[in-house]
């Protein structure tokens, strides 16, 4: 395999990483999570033993697979450092919104891995937890499950603005 294959195997890595990524946390947002409260109590044991650990081990390695493929496609294009310095004093409003996109991402992965992950596994009960604090850890990976939901429109929008620059 030559560089331009390689380039454009990570490339299609990355949208791949990023599409179950994204799909997953839009599914949790606005599916899951809003329909747990009319699940009858009987059901709900099935979604959280079987369903939502499911969904968490996907999401939590598809954001890492993003931000692993991502970076390394950065690398191969060689604007890797000019991207997360936000194409500061290069004039590039390109490589700006790159950065952009690679920072909001860079931040909603480290809120799945940091927060997110280790709050569920406390709702889950794959680590004991008191009620109490069940129920503050629901509170706080539910509230960076919704930053990293509304951080993903700009960071599609300047991935996606990258790519297409009117610039």
């Amino acid at each position: 395999m030559d560089f331009p294959d390689i380039t454009f195997l990570v490339r299609w890595l990355h949208v791949l990483s990023a599409i179950m990524w994204i799909g997953l946390l839009w599914y949790l947002n606005f599916v899951q999570t809003p329909q747990m409260a009319k699940i009858p109590d009987n059901l709900k044991p099935a979604i959280s033993g079987h369903i939502a650990p499911a969904v968490l081990f996907w999401f939590r390695w598809a954001a890492l697979g993003t931000v692993i493929f991502g970076l390394l496609l950065a690398h191969l294009n060689g604007y890797l450092h000019q991207a997360m310095a936000l194409g500061w004093g290069m004039g590039s409003p390109e490589l700006t919104l790159l950065g952009i996109g690679m920072w909001f991402g860079l931040v909603m992965a480290a809120n799945v891995w940091f927060i997110i992950w280790p709050n569920q596994k406390k709702v889950l009960g794959l680590v004991k937890a008191t009620k109490e604090a069940k129920a503050a850890a629901a509170k706080t990976a539910g509230m960076a499950s919704r930053i990293n939901t509304l951080l993903s429109i700009p960071m599609l929008f300047a991935m996606v603005a990258f790519q297409n620059s009117p610039f």
